[in-house]
């Protein structure tokens, strides 16, 4: 059947080189696509994914069999609901269920009624409440805007005077916009972070491997908060007896919760988990693929993920035996300079050959000409895959010799948490 991608990222393009590899993609279109993900299908230009009716009819005249949607914005907007009502089958939730991640207050109030552990917190919509609030609490507190900031609304404020500055920069100078026209303020918790993504139809639910992110620019997770620098999967402190935990304090409440409300899910639920010494705490619930995680859960996925998307939009995924591969991968994040505040942008862009078991996922870039130059603050994911974690990770960091742009940067101790923390910060550092 002819497929269509939404999106323009490195998730997207892990998506659309997975989605190629499927018997059952014959056609395959991605709305807008990326140079890289052009690779693989075909970018689909003068339609705006905010257009509804033009994403339908252009489903349609394509003869579409199947929608595959990327980022959290477009379906926080309603293109599932448009689609399906189309009668154009959508992996991914619609509007209502979507709230799970694009209001990060609703987020918070629904665990809060499932009973899925998550930290302590309060939301606010006026400033001078906000600010009254961390004169009760004798705790340290992380700030985030309720909405959809692209990844980059949570604030870590070291001290209170850090943190009247970072909701008056929200709430009053708006700097992510609407997004934080409403605020959380939760207790900051401390322990190892998980990633955990899992495939639904709305009843099952079946985890992913699992992975973990590195939000942080520099090398030590120091410096600001990014989209996330880098990626391994799966996560070595994420024991299967933490896999069960989550699976039934977080997966399948969050899941049978939003069915039992009237907002059934199908898609990817993807947590955001915190090992405490209490146990496994919430820190987000979001309503799609994780980027960076995707580019390095992806290529461990033995099973066609055309099949699964199928059978999560059909509703038969307890049919499904899901399989995954033994080893390792690893994605690292090769940013702009500037990023994640002002990355620059338009610089050209050089890519090697890249061994059997690599490939570099196109995130922020664009065809200028003959040349593909940098256009974004996160350009490109390279991204390997082996049975031997330290093999995998040496090779990583081996092969980003072989690409190169104008102020490149990116961290050196990707997988640092895991086994192979000091091959990681040797080839990383030589």
């Amino acid at each position: 059947m002819n497929i269509l991608i939404i999106g323009s990222g490195g998730r997207e393009h892990a998506l659309a080189w997975k989605v190629a590899q499927s018997s059952k993609t014959d056609k395959l279109y991605a709305l807008p696509g990326n140079p890289g993900i052009g690779q693989v299908a075909e970018n689909v230009g003068g339609v705006s994914v905010d257009d509804h009716a033009s994403v339908v009819r252009f489903c349609r005249e394509r003869q579409i069999g199947l929608v595959i949607v990327g980022p959290e914005t477009p379906l926080a907007n309603g293109i599932a609901d448009a689609l399906s009502g189309a009668g154009i089958r959508c992996f991914g939730p619609k509007q209502a269920a979507a709230r799970i991640e694009s209001s990060k207050a609703f987020a918070k109030d629904f665990m809060s009624r499932h009973g899925i552990p998550t930290a302590r917190f309060a939301t606010f919509t006026e400033l001078s409440d906000a600010l009254k609030h961390l004169d009760t609490i004798d705790y340290p507190v992380v700030i985030k805007a309720s909405g959809l900031a692209a990844g980059k609304g949570v604030i870590l404020p070291e001290t209170p005077g850090e943190a009247q500055s970072a909701l008056t920069e929200i709430m009053q100078n708006q700097v992510f916009g609407e997004a934080g026209s409403e605020v959380v303020i939760e207790e900051r918790m401390s322990g190892p972070e998980v990633s955990l993504m899992a495939f639904t139809d709305g009843t099952t639910v079946i985890p992913m491997v699992s992975a973990q992110d590195h939000k942080r620019l520099l090398d030590g997770d120091n410096g600001p908060n990014t989209g996330g620098m880098g990626a391994y999967a799966p996560a070595p402190v994420f024991t299967a007896e933490l896999l069960e935990e989550a699976m039934q304090s977080v997966l399948a409440p969050a899941v049978n919760g939003l069915r039992n409300e009237g907002y059934p899910f199908v898609g990817v639920l993807y947590a955001g988990l915190m090992l405490t010494t209490e146990g496994i705490r919430v820190l987000e619930i979001n309503c799609r693929f994780g980027d960076p995680e995707t580019q390095a859960v992806l290529p461990l996925l033995e099973t066609d993920l055309v099949e699964i998307a199928e059978a999560c939009v059909d509703g038969r995924l307890s049919d499904l035996d899901i399989r995954w591969k033994d080893g390792t991968s690893v994605c690292v994040v090769l940013a702009s300079r500037g990023y994640p505040d002002s990355p620059e942008k338009g610089r050209r862009i050089s890519i090697g050959a890249l061994p059997e078991n690599m490939v570099c996922f196109h995130a922020g870039t664009k065809a200028d000409g003959n040349q593909i130059v940098t256009a974004g603050g996160r350009v490109l994911g390279l991204t390997g895959w082996a049975e031997e974690t330290e093999a995998v990770v040496g090779q990583v960091y081996a092969n980003i010799r072989k690409v190169s742009f104008d102020g490149m940067q990116y961290r050196k101790d990707i997988a640092a948490n895991g086994p192979c923390h000091r091959l990681a910060d040797k080839n990383g550092r030589s």
